[in-house]
């Protein structure tokens, strides 16, 4: 049992905090900006809510946080009330928020110069994969930190990997969004086809799961898609948001991802039509709005 924190309470840092307290048997300390949030953890699962990072991570041998994006990690970690400035010699902070590679390597630097670890280590898996306890989870550091945090982190989730050095593990989750995009839209263009030609889709897919078509979004989203319903994940909001990074580290690496860009497009398109939180499988009302 380690003595813990949890900054960011939303959809996917909520069950996740939740599965350090039941699976973990761990000390819990959370942090969250609405302060309601945190007393709603605490009377669902016990430990304790403190009033800002800083004090959240006092203490802690280990510091999770999944927050919006890099200027909200910043502002957690090394702003005024951030956790660097509460963490003890020797913490680790694992980032579970999907940010830049950039953010990455600028906070790791600035943890070791305070005698800590830092392990940027995004998620996949969406809210049903948190709430699960089901998640994959990509990491970038130091081995040392990573050997000492793993258990921890095998608490929310069903695969762990070290991918190498800072900033690996959000690079490796740009490359998971690069494949989610194409294989979305791929899938919103083949039901569209099948129902365009009196087809029944379930004995399609049926058929083509058992194939080299087969998905985990097929398996998962094929039925909703049918029948357009989009409230089942990861939001279009933060499709766009990841998708904008890839986007401008290919930029800076010189890669190309024309299809990326391309389906970037279209989750613009349906961002217009109202569907912000719809989930990303939601590509398929795009296409059918267009014969309306």
């Amino acid at each position: 049992m380690a003595k813990v924190a949890f900054i960011g309470l939303g959809v996917m840092g909520y069950p996740m905090a939740g599965h350090l307290k039941t699976r973990g048997s761990h000390d819990v300390t959370v942090y969250n900006r609405t302060s309601a949030k945190a007393e709603k953890w605490v009377a669902e699962f016990g430990g304790a809510h403190a009033p800002t990072p800083r004090e959240a991570a006092e203490g802690c041998d280990l510091v999770f946080a999944c927050v919006g994006n890099d200027e909200d990690l910043r502002s957690v970690t090394t702003g005024p009330d951030g956790a660097f400035n509460g963490m003890k010699e020797g913490a680790i902070f694992i980032d579970n928020t999907t940010a830049s590679a950039e953010v990455a390597r600028e906070l790791y630097d600035a943890a070791k110069a305070k005698g800590c670890g830092f392990l940027d280590a995004p998620v996949s898996g969406g809210q049903a994969g948190a709430e699960n306890g089901q998640l994959t989870v990509m990491v970038g550091g130091d081995q040392d930190d990573f050997d000492k945090a793993k258990p921890a982190i095998d608490c929310y989730s069903k695969m762990v990997g070290l991918m190498g050095p800072s900033g690996a593990g959000q690079m490796t989750k740009m490359v998971n969004q690069i494949c989610i995009a194409g294989l979305v839209q791929g899938l919103s263009e083949a039901i569209h086809f099948a129902k365009k030609a009196d087809l029944d889709v379930a004995k399609v897919i049926e058929v083509i799961s058992k194939g080299a078509a087969q998905s985990w979004q097929m398996e998962n989203r094929w039925e909703t898609m049918r029948d357009g319903k989009f409230e089942f994940g990861f939001a279009v909001d933060w499709m766009r948001k990841d998708l904008g990074i890839c986007l401008k580290t290919a930029n800076d690496t010189g890669a190309r991802l024309p299809v990326t860009a391309l389906v970037d497009q279209f989750y613009a398109e349906v961002q217009a039509m109202g569907g912000n939180r719809w989930d990303t499988s939601s590509l398929i009302a795009r296409i059918e709005n267009a014969e309306k």
